[in-house]
């Protein structure tokens, strides 16, 4: 039934994530809306502000559209809106904090302790102590150009943890593989050691944890609980920004480790200098080690990515399709993967081989987005606005350096996200001749795949314009 695919996906999801993230955030969201339209099934989930939508859309919009496809055996497309007031169930008990789980069973369709619940929630395994992800290892990530001196230093780290490259800061763009990355280490490091102590964790459940142990004093429970790992995963250390008690505590776990030789990696969304409202003294220990990036996959990776996915699918790819999808999905991994789902799900429920016409119609919706909001006129202004321009200059004559780049970028983003010719390109910059804008296409391509700046400006940029 169409009314139960929210609580199996929720079910399948509790399965495939990390605790910590299924219950920061899948777990409090409201039950979504399930409105069948005959091919589809839209599932419009409401949310309680705009961080929590994107982040969801961002890191979980994917999975969740794949395993509520297969939940109700049609396609399912996530509806992301923002709630009119907040979704959790205002009793005094959830107000207090205390009653989160009777809140969860009754958006899972139960009707909480008082009346028994309608529906009986299947919890998870008890997630191991290391919290990681025994699927992502180095065996499953597909090497290229984008990861390789990230990879080839988590190789190093991996099998002598403690001696070179401590800390190991990774950095990059949403979706590009980080956290998969260090997953790879934690468990690279299990295998060859099964005793050793190793912890996983997103910056958040850290937060959480200084505030938890604040609130009870108990900071002696912090200490033992991290002062005593082998090796430390961390993700997204941005969240630690404006957050002083969580960075001294932070700080003491990273030199107590450090003195012992162990090892810690962690992973964020920007190079340590360029993270926001932390302690100086953190950021230059983040940097002491080695600070390497991961960069969004080049077309040869991308389909590479695709047809390794495909085949752990039990569902091989054309390679032609490959292509069709990697041209048109270049924003991150985390969306290459989530187009493919989407394209075997579409071949599965309407008996059909996979090919580039299959391929099109299964990712309409996809492509459509992206031929509607990027256009040359919201790339000039998107990149003029970025660099600090006015979008007047993107016509102008004007030449200097401060200007030119500028306008070289948005030219070549122009190229790469319309369907404009080099032609019709040129005359919405000022009249200009085919030739300037291929040079300007060519200048900018060739820099992006060695000048690292550049390459995750460009990604920014992309992003940003896909929405």
């Amino acid at each position: 039934m169409i009314a139960d695919v929210w609580l199996r996906g929720c079910e399948r999801l509790a399965t495939e994530l990390p605790e910590q993230q299924f219950n920061t955030w899948i777990r409090p969201l409201p039950a979504a809306e399930m409105v069948d339209r005959g091919s589809e099934v839209v599932a419009v989930l409401r949310v309680p502000n705009r961080f929590k939508l994107d982040w969801i859309r961002n890191q979980y919009g994917a999975r969740i559209e794949a395993v509520l496809s297969e939940a109700a055996g049609k396609p399912v497309r996530l509806d992301l809106q923002l709630s009119l007031r907040e979704a959790s169930p205002r009793g005094p008990d959830v107000a207090r904090g205390t009653g989160h789980l009777q809140a969860i069973g009754q958006w899972l369709g139960g009707s909480g302790p008082n009346g028994g619940p309608a529906v009986a929630f299947s919890a998870p395994a008890p997630t191991p102590l290391h919290r990681l992800n025994a699927s992502l290892s180095f065996d499953t990530l597909v090497p290229g150009r984008a990861n390789q001196m990230a990879r080839t230093a988590a190789l190093h780290v991996a099998g002598a943890p403690g001696v070179m490259y401590n800390p190991l800061f990774i950095y990059g763009g949403v979706g590009l593989g980080k956290t998969h990355l260090i997953h790879a280490v934690g468990n690279a490091l299990l295998r060859d050691k099964p005793d050793a102590r190793i912890l996983y964790l997103h910056a958040e459940q850290f937060i959480t944890d200084v505030v938890k142990n604040y609130q009870r004093k108990t900071f002696d429970e912090l200490k033992a609980k991290y002062h005593s790992l082998d090796l430390l995963l961390i993700d997204d250390v941005q969240f630690f920004a404006g957050k002083e008690r969580t960075q001294e505590e932070f700080f003491n776990a990273f030199e107590a480790l450090l003195a012992k030789k162990a090892h810690i990696i962690m992973t964020s969304d920007t190079y340590p200098k360029g993270l926001a409202d932390i302690d100086e003294r953190l950021t230059s220990r983040f940097d002491a080690g080695l600070t390497v990036a991961i960069e969004p996959p080049e077309l040869e990776m991308r389909v590479a990515i695709l047809m390794k996915k495909s085949d752990v699918e039990g569902a091989p790819m054309p390679e032609d399709v490959a292509f069709f999808i990697a041209k048109n999905v270049r924003a991150n991994v985390r969306e290459l993967e989530g187009a493919l789902r989407k394209v075997l799900a579409y071949a599965r429920f309407s008996h059909k081989d996979v090919n580039i016409a299959l391929a099109r119609e299964a990712l309409k919706d996809l492509l459509s987005i992206q031929n509607r909001q990027v256009g040359v006129e919201n790339i000039q202004k998107t990149v003029a606005d970025f660099y600090k321009i006015k979008i007047s200059d993107m016509y102008s004559k004007k030449r200097p350096a401060s200007i030119a780049r500028p306008r070289q970028i948005a030219m070549y983003l122009a190229k790469e996200l319309t369907q404009k010719s080099l032609p019709e390109i040129g005359e919405l910059f000022g009249g200009r001749d085919h030739t300037t804008v291929l040079h300007a296409v060519r200048k900018i391509g060739g820099e992006r795949t060695k000048n690292t700046e550049l390459n995750q400006q460009l990604h920014v940029l992309e992003q940003t314009l896909k929405g």
